[in-house]
């Protein structure tokens, strides 16, 4: 086998509930996770030994780093660590998933590159193996393996998967430039600080849940939640112009997803997700949208053309 490509999905958070900062710099977490239909590709294919490359074409490639630091080469060394063998191998990257934009791009990268890696070198390891390595690299790479719709506690990497009756339908609006993770995690404390509000430990929300089994997507959106929205907005202003041009133009629900600046608006059908892009584009609240459905899978092998 010459080379491997893996498609793997970004997500959107339907909750994500953060609890007070932990010892170890990491807050605990409700994440409700939520696979949706963009998708970035990974293609590995053999390299010299023990070392591992990358190269990255399409959506906002000049911003992905392109040494050690990249997650996907990361999560080439590790597997091969792993392994306990000098392993390597090219990998390219073809990005749709906005970069630093709340979606865990980088992190479904380096779910791919594992699944990829992983077949290319006939490893054999097992998805609950590979996850276990992808939660060492970041808290969000063992959902983009296991994809669908789950709830991560913890720092997000202990999954549940929850059942999700039926198909969502979203538009994300992407805007211009990122937003640190960290650095929304240490505004959202300081907000807390400030009012003097204590963080309580998170519990997935009910009336979330059943909206979900029930594949109701009026009442999930009105359940949406992100308390780290309030600090993205603080970092990133016009995001609240943003999500208020959705609501008056009729998704059922809005909101920053993860960390932002994307926003992620729920709507009814494949139509109506269609018409409101239509008119968040015409209102110029963004740099550009795009449309999918949830949930989908996590990352799957593409077949070999013949």
């Amino acid at each position: 086998m010459t080379s491997v490509t893996v498609r793997v999905p970004a997500k959107v958070n339907l909750q994500l509930s953060v609890g007070p900062p932990r010892d170890d710099g990491y807050h605990d977490l409700v994440n409700v996770f939520h696979a949706v239909s963009l998708f970035d590709e990974v293609t590995a294919s053999g390299g010299p030994g023990g070392a591992s490359t990358v190269a990255v074409e399409g959506e906002s490639a000049g911003a992905v780093p392109l040494d050690g630091e990249n997650l996907a080469v990361k999560a080439a060394h590790a597997l091969a660590a792993r392994a306990g063998r000098p392993l390597g191998a090219r990998l390219l990257i073809r990005k749709a998933i906005p970069v630093a934009g709340g979606m865990a791009g980088g992190s479904a990268d380096a779910a791919a590159a594992l699944v990829a890696c992983n077949e290319l070198w006939g490893l054999g390891l097992s998805t609950r193996e590979l996850m276990e390595i992808g939660a060492d690299l970041g808290s969000d790479v063992p959902f983009a393996l296991l994809g669908g719709t789950a709830v991560g506690t913890g720092r997000g990497e202990k999954l549940a998967p929850v059942a999700a009756a039926g198909r969502f339908h979203w538009v994300f609006a992407l805007a211009e430039g990122g937003l640190s993770t960290a650095k929304v995690y240490a505004e959202c404390d300081r907000l807390r600080e400030a009012i003097g509000e204590q963080a309580g430990w998170p519990q997935p929300a009910e009336l979330l849940m059943g909206a979900l089994a029930a594949g109701d997507a009026q009442t999930l959106g009105k359940a949406l939640v992100n308390d780290l929205q309030p600090a993205a907005l603080m970092l990133c202003r016009p995001l609240a112009r943003t999500l208020a041009a959705g609501r008056e133009r009729g998704a059922l629900g809005a909101l920053v997803s993860g960390s932002g600046p994307t926003c992620a608006f729920l709507v009814e059908s494949e139509a109506q997700a269609s018409d409101l892009s239509i008119a968040l584009d015409l209102s110029g609240v963004c740099r550009s949208l795009v449309t999918a459905y949830g949930p989908v899978p996590g990352a799957t092998i593409v077949p070999a053309q013949r």
